[in-house]
This record gives C-alpha cells, sequence and structure tokens, in this order.
C-alpha cells in the first residue's frame, strides 16, 4: 500500500504530460487531417489513402483533381487532433508506440515537414 502513493503521482505526471502534448496537437494540427484530393467536378471518391495540404511544404494534389475536403481523416477519423478526446486516443497512440509510425506520415503529408 505505501507504494501506491508513488505510483499515483507518476500517474498523475504522465496525465499532466500527455495532456500538454495533447494541446500542443490541438493548437498546431487542427483540421489538417481532413483535406484529400478529389477529381475536378465530381462528387467522386478521394483519390489515395492520405491527407493532403494546400501549401507547400505538404503533399499537393496534382493532375487533374482538386484540394478540398471533407475526407474523414486517417483511421476513419479517429485519428485526429480535431477535439480533445480524440487528441489524446491519437498522443496515447505515440506514447505506447502502436501505429506512430502510420500518424506520422499523415502528418507529413497534410502539414509538411515543418
Amino acid at each position: 500500500m505505501k507504494a501506491m502513493a508513488p505510483f499515483l503521482q507518476l500517474g498523475l505526471l504522465l496525465f499532466f504530460t500527455t495532456l500538454m502534448f495533447t494541446i500542443i496537437g490541438l493548437e498546431l494540427y487542427v483540421g489538417k487531417y481532413h483535406k484529400a484530393c478529389f477529381p475536378n467536378g465530381t462528387d467522386a471518391e478521394p483519390v489515395g489513402d492520405f491527407p493532403y495540404g494546400k501549401e507547400a511544404p505538404a503533399r499537393l494534389c496534382g493532375g487533374n483533381t482538386e484540394c478540398r475536403e471533407y475526407w474523414p481523416g486517417p483511421n476513419f477519423g479517429i485519428t485526429s487532433f480535431d477535439n480533445i478526446l480524440f487528441a489524446i486516443l491519437t498522443v496515447f497512440q505515440c506514447i505506447t508506440v502502436e501505429g506512430w509510425t502510420y500518424i506520422l506520415y499523415s502528418t507529413n503529408d497534410a502539414a509538411g515537414n515543418t
């Protein structure tokens, strides 16, 4: 029982650290994952399975396509920084190192390497 108090303090530290990175992610990446390339003048499905950006250094649309919203986002919209709950889930996924590279590549496609 004496060991539980330090574990509680460690858990609170981990929670506040996660919350801090969640708020930073909300500020930087809100709405970034929802742009995709659609064929010009149609309501067809988006081209590709990753987000696009509207200005460099993000991945830009080319050819006969236009960049517009609304694509659900990676992992059917669950991986995003659109609200605090999805952002905490995304940061937790990065902390556990389970599928964090997909989040990295999606962020690089949507926002570039900045």
